[in-house]
């Protein structure tokens, strides 16, 4: 795979987006590797718990990426989702091992993890608001279910962006560690979670889980409406992020 590695590490499996100098940002391809790599995991008898996280220590992702947000596209109908596996119900635990800018479709994908594990230097968001891209594949009721209905509501309205103690306070991340500690601590808790009894490791996780899951597998069908609704100021607002970001590389 060309934007996407996938490894077996003890009893995880580790999913790396490998896209770093685009901050990992999110295209067709890489959606679609990354459901090849979340298929491996979950076939794979001997990995109990998958590890997602972002190459580099600049990003875990920073979104969909918006010069390159008409390969997404096709997605939209997806059974799988637009990220590549954030409308699927794991049946294992996941871990999101978070470094840098988390945003966006970024943070859609470490909300669909069980836990979130960042470094002090990690940074929140939805800057979507600013350039008018829906936030698709369960984000916001995932949000809403980690850190409340207001807060969510203030996140999501403002676009706010938080750094990683406050993140914490909100609930939104389990652990802050050390800079360049992401990885390595989230491999820790996945050899924990993988030495106790998985049949009622698994029960007790599905049973809190449940509810929310099956509300967001109701609620996926409209994300193609909203998708079409919003298409053509999300593709204005895609077609401004772009033409801001070449203005700010050229000054």
């Amino acid at each position: 795979m060309a934007n996407v590695m996938y490894e077996r590490v003890g009893a995880a499996s580790l999913l790396t987006i490998d896209r770093p100098e685009r901050r990992n940002a999110i295209d067709g391809q890489t959606a679609e590797e990354l459901l090849a790599g979340y298929r491996s995991f979950e076939s794979d008898e001997n990995a109990h718990v998958l590890v997602v996280t972002g190459s580099g220590e600049k990003a875990f992702s920073a979104g969909a990426d918006l010069k390159a947000i008409e390969t997404l596209g096709p997605r939209v109908n997806s059974d799988e989702g637009v990220l590549g596996f954030t409308r699927l119900v794991s049946p294992k635990p996941t871990i999101a091992a978070i470094s840098g800018w988390c945003v966006a479709a970024g943070l859609v994908l470490a909300l669909w993890c069980d836990l979130r594990v960042a470094t002090e230097d990690a940074r929140f968001g939805f800057p979507d608001r600013k350039w008018g891209v829906p936030i698709l594949d369960g984000g916001t009721k995932r949000l809403a279910a980690t850190v409340g209905v207001s807060r969510a509501l203030e996140l999501v309205m403002t676009g706010r962006e938080i750094d990683a103690p406050e993140a914490h306070r909100l609930g939104l991340i389990n652990e802050v560690v050390a800079n360049g500690r992401h990885v390595e601590r989230s491999l820790e808790l996945a050899e924990l979670l993988a030495g106790f009894p998985q049949e009622t490791l698994r029960a007790d996780r599905q049973a809190i889980r449940e509810s929310l899951d099956r509300a967001l597998l109701d609620s996926f069908a409209g994300d193609a409406e909203v998708a079409r609704a919003t298409a053509d100021v999300a593709s204005r607002g895609a077609g401004e992020f772009s033409a801001h970001n070449r203005s700010a590389s050229s000054s």
